[in-house]
């Protein structure tokens, strides 16, 4: 396969010098951020502080000095080549600093969600350990504070492996080390599943998927203007969290690859006041700005058009949806609500992509959104009665829809989404059983559900039981052993997890619950204890709790819940229920 050719020439110092680099040919995310750095010297990342107000400003050049300080820094602390290096810090210069910094050394950065949140610090805390354990991390860098919070909740491993962001800066260093020159196909950096919840698999990106999907990405986008996104767009806006890969690679590597500026709030300030979301993306635009389904449904519930300051809408050149399903109402709702501002239909830009395929897999060129009935027949678990389409596959990737055994079906036919192409993973880290589960004759095997229609992927439902909540990846087993470990649960033969759709406001969380006979009160106090339990240690609230008596989850003849057929008897309102 051949390289991702771009026509650029970089400059790198190399002692006190400027030397230039043919860079016909761009190999590693080393080499982007290098060419990013010989720029435009105006380009710069922009991260606002905690109330979306204030923004402090870098270039491209001082990201560059940065990451070659902090790479020199850590290995000053031992960080060698290929080591695993975590990153849990908030959306800030520090969790950037130290994520290049470990690129530059030739590590493999991991960013992970901030500990913390919450009250959840024991749970981030047995989770962040057993990471550290299972990656052989040799360092995390995350602040004082918690550090001293994994040391008080027993996660000595991680707490011993801390190195502070203070502590980086003020690593003495007497030269830079040299830049690293990885091949296409070496590990550029891990990116872990399921967010911030579950077993978390870490997939490993290799340096040519890392290039390519921002390419791709690009090349989609840029179909409706007739000419390259760097010629007509000035920004990227984003409040996604750095640890997802539709923030970290959508965003962040996105901007650098095309040398972009970069406007960053943090999460947890979108969630709270999502009005500053708009208000930047319609500031100095063109901009391009993705989100999942569920951050447009909540600014078409709770923002009016008439709050936003001085917001041009009609300078968001594409906003691309993703991360989970997306429903046309949705999208209809967020069209109208915000018309007055410019926005048009045209803007929307429904995607489709994974970890596992460093990010996009298909993307809507053309602009707005397609609908395709649910095929007759077809349940997609989320209450569907129509599919958006999410494109067709991007540059230089491949997909289609097969049996369960791999045999492709025509257009029309629901099967197993499978893709194929130069940004798909190499696999799960120390994890081969995983690995070739997912990877089957060169073809990543999504666990999603869909079918084609005139060449672009529509998606109808998955064939795992991953719930995914708000663009959050959640593991049932694991909101079931919370629940099942409350205090006064005793009697509980099993519970079962899974999501529905409900109205407009996409997946959400039920939690279906095998008990002894109680009283009403006693069941109402359980309840309240086991939403409380998953709210604080999962960040996951749940649309409803079901108590039933025992026999009422289905289960395999080797005693696996069948968490589909309950999620059915549960739609059908078959579940006899308790209380």
């Amino acid at each position: 396969m051949s390289f991702v050719r771009l026509a650029v020439w970089c400059v790198l110092p190399i002692g006190s010098e400027l030397h230039a680099l043919n860079a016909w040919e761009t190999t590693s995310l080393q080499d982007t951020v290098i060419r990013a750095a010989a720029g435009d010297a105006s380009r710069a990342i922009h991260i606002y502080d905690r109330r979306g107000k204030t923004a402090e400003r870098r270039t491209h050049r001082e990201l560059l000095d940065l990451a070659r300080h902090r790479a020199a820094a850590l290995a000053r602390h031992g960080v060698e080549p290929k080591d695993r290096v975590l990153v849990a810090l908030p959306t800030s210069w520090s969790a950037l600093e130290a994520w290049f910094g470990a690129l530059f050394r030739g590590a493999w950065p991991v960013m992970l969600a901030p500990g913390g949140a919450m009250g959840a610090v024991a749970t981030q805390a047995q989770r962040i350990e057993e990471l550290c354990e299972r990656l052989d991390a040799k360092k995390l860098v995350c602040d004082a504070n918690f550090r001293d919070e994994l040391a008080a909740a027993g996660a000595r491993r991680a707490a011993a492996r801390v190195v502070t962001p203070e502590e980086l800066a003020a690593t003495s260093v007497a030269s830079a080390l040299p830049d690293p020159r990885p091949g296409p196909d070496e590990i550029a950096f891990l990116q872990l599943t399921s967010g911030s919840t579950g077993r978390q698999r870490a997939v490993m990106i290799a340096h040519r998927g890392a290039v390519h999907n921002p390419i791709a990405i690009e090349d989609a986008v840029s179909a409706p203007h007739g000419r390259p996104a760097r010629e007509w767009n000035r920004g990227v806006v984003s409040w996604l969290p750095l640890y997802h890969d539709m923030g970290l690679v959508g965003c962040l590597l996105f901007s650098i690859a095309h040398r972009f500026d970069l406007w960053l709030l943090r999460p947890e300030t979108f969630l709270t006041r999502p009005e500053l979301w708009l208000e930047a993306v319609g500031r100095d635009g063109p901009n391009l700005s993705p989100a999942p389904n569920f951050a447009y449904q909540l600014c078409a519930e709770r923002v009016a058009s008439s709050e936003l300051e001085g917001a041009d809408l009609s300078l968001w050149a594409a906003s691309l949806c993703g991360a989970e399903m997306i429903r046309p109402e949705t999208m209809s709702a967020f069209c109208k609500a915000f018309a007055p501002r410019g926005y048009g239909a045209s803007s929307l830009r429904p995607c489709y992509g994974l970890a596992e395929g460093t990010l996009d897999v298909t993307c809507v060129r053309t602009g707005g959104v397609r609908t395709q009935p649910l095929p007759q027949g077809a349940d997609s678990g989320f209450g569907l009665t129509e599919v958006v389409s999410t494109g067709a596959a991007v540059r230089d990737m491949e997909v289609r829809i097969a049996t369960p055994g791999g045999e492709p079906l025509p257009e029309g036919r629901i099967g197993q989404v499978r893709a194929k192409g130069p940004s798909i993973f190499l696999g799960y880290f120390n994890d081969p059983e995983a690995t070739r589960e997912s990877l089957q004759d060169g073809w990543l095997c999504t666990g999603d559900l869909g079918f084609l229609h005139r060449g672009e992927l529509y998606i109808t439902g998955r064939t795992k039981d991953l719930l995914i909540i708000h663009g959050h990846n959640f593991m049932p087993h694991e909101l079931e052993w919370l629940a099942e470990s409350v205090s006064g649960s005793g009697g509980t033969e099993r519970s079962a997890a899974f999501s529905v759709a409900r109205n407009a406001e996409g997946e959400q969380a039920i939690l279906v619950m095998e008990i002894a006979e109680r009283d009403g009160a006693a069941l109402k106090s359980l309840e309240r204890e086991v939403r409380l339990r998953i709210a604080r240690e999962m960040k996951l609230p749940l649309a409803e709790v079901v108590f039933v008596r025992r026999g009422q989850i289905p289960k395999t003849t080797s005693g696996k819940v069948q968490r589909g057929e309950l999620r059915q008897r549960y739609l059908e309102g078959k579940l006899e229920r308790l209380g």
